[in-house]
């Protein structure tokens, strides 16, 4: 009897302790309780080494500006900065002031007006695209994926880095210690022999000890000389080419970028290399003064779990809650927080055209059928559904009428607005907004539209498997 007292009173603490911590996300304390009921003791263990506040350190929450207090000034007076929502060269932009207020304000980075930007739409152009780049290095190359294979595209990239530092090019990469967790020792080995500068981001064993393990950069920047820069949704390996037998064509969006909206990329890089490796730089060398590249405004929003605000979350919301005629998201993963799923839901009430498009087959069943326990009630509210048929969709997009556009490495799932690091550029050119329709239009073309009154006959089994998978979404 005394044995079943005290389990009970451990219930008590851990539910206790777990619900006082977790007040301010219900949804979290909700799964982590469920954890702790389905395996005892151990779960309350995962919770304690997994689920640290990132936020009460206060030395990391610092460090997320300290690279861009110290170059902010400079960069400011290089770029050419959008001051005024009449400014922004998008008619559509001139009457949203509250919106732009949020844009100016969501982060340490401005609004810049003079960026071209070039849409890549999968990995075989996005690649070859790179590697162009890379040939053409003269100073510094700075790359950062949070998943990067030694397979061939990989060896392939590896060959080119190498080569390159060889000949005097600085060369710092920096990759995801889980993400990448699959790299040998011999790999890392051989790209430091060549002399390029490697660490990884929160290594497991490191970040499991020091209760960081949950938070992962997915990060994916490449910036060369400081005058070219690349992110969106792309990791370098063979599967993100189509090779994956299971996944087969993969979908994706990349941005190709020149202009002002690089000094931001530099200072993202440059801010978790810090972090990384301890090294601090802010040589202006690192931030070449360019001729306007061109005339399209650009935004590059950084969030991640040591600010003080969930910057892409924000900005999320703050677009939906805007859109008059349409809203368009394109995301591998879609298990959305309590403000965006009722953002969608109450767009779609008040007309808007709101088209999700989200895979038919997907890399992680369990995120997969979290996903589609969201489904049923967004389709009652008129949110329409597409699964994407020709391949894997892991593009991370989103287009609001023809006021703007983002694109990145953040799904539309709480993983992402909380507990990554991710990094988005928000877009505002006419014609980048229309070249991002157009994908969006040809991937609805490959998709099949979910049917609610089939939907929601769908088995049982499925129903059980929905329910679980979304109590445990919140840390997916």
């Amino acid at each position: 009897m005394i044995w079943i007292v005290l389990i009970c009173l451990v219930f008590i603490c851990q539910t206790g302790i777990i619900l006082i911590l977790e007040f301010r996300r219900p949804s979290k304390a909700v799964a982590w309780m469920f954890i702790s009921y389905c395996i005892p003791f151990l779960g309350f263990v995962l919770y304690y080494f997994v689920a640290r506040n990132y936020r009460i350190r206060r030395t990391i929450r610092k460090k997320g500006t300290i690279i861009f207090r110290e170059v902010r000034h400079r960069l400011w007076r290089q770029s050419h900065v959008i001051r005024k929502a009449q400014d922004m060269g998008n008619p559509h932009f001139q009457t949203e002031e509250r919106l732009f207020g949020l844009l100016s304000h969501l982060t340490e980075n401005p609004i810049t007006a003079c960026n071209n930007v070039k849409v890549l739409t999968d990995g075989k152009v996005t690649f070859a695209a790179m590697l162009r780049a890379l040939e053409q290095a003269e100073h510094h190359i700075h790359i950062q994926f949070y998943i990067f294979r030694d397979d061939m595209i990989g060896k392939e990239f590896t060959d080119v880095l190498i080569r390159k530092a060889q000949a005097g090019v600085k060369v710092r990469m920096l990759c995801d210690g889980l993400g990448s967790y699959h790299l040998k020792y011999t790999f890392v080995r051989r790209l430091k022999a060549a002399g390029i500068e490697f660490h990884f981001f929160l290594p497991p064993f490191t970040s499991f000890i020091q209760r960081e393990v949950n938070y992962r950069n997915h990060r994916k920047i490449l910036v060369i000389d400081g005058e070219v820069g690349f992110m969106g949704g792309l990791n370098i390996g063979d599967d993100y080419l189509g090779y994956d037998p299971k996944l087969g064509y993969w979908r994706d969006t990349h941005l190709e970028t020149r202009g002002d909206i690089v000094y931001f990329l530099q200072t993202v890089f440059l801010e978790d290399w810090e972090f990384a490796s301890g090294q601090r730089i802010t040589d202006p060398i690192y931030f070449p003064k360019h001729q306007c590249e061109g005339n399209e405004r650009a935004l590059i929003v950084s969030s991640g779990p040591d600010r003080n605000w969930d910057a892409i979350q924000e900005l999320c919301f703050s677009a939906i809650a805007v859109a008059k005629q349409r809203i368009c998201i394109t995301t591998p993963y879609f298990i959305p927080d309590a403000g965006i799923y009722t953002a969608l839901k109450t767009a779609a009430v008040s007309g808007v055209q709101v088209d999700i498009i989200i895979p038919k087959i997907s890399d992680s069943q369990v995120v997969h059928y979290a996903s589609l326990s969201y489904m049923q009630e967004l389709m009652r509210a008129g949110v329409r559904i597409h699964q994407y048929e020709k391949g894997f969709v892991h593009a991370k997009v989103m287009v609001i009428d023809d006021l703007l556009a983002s694109v990145g490495t953040a799904n539309m799932d709480m993983r992402s607005f909380y507990s990554n690091f991710e990094l988005v550029a928000v877009l505002v050119e006419p014609s980048t907004i229309e070249r991002l329709m157009e994908d969006f239009e040809r991937d609805l073309g490959h998709s099949r539209l979910l049917n609610y009154e089939q939907f929601i006959k769908r088995s049982r089994v499925q129903k059980t498997m929905e329910t679980l998978s979304r109590m445990l979404s919140p840390l997916l």
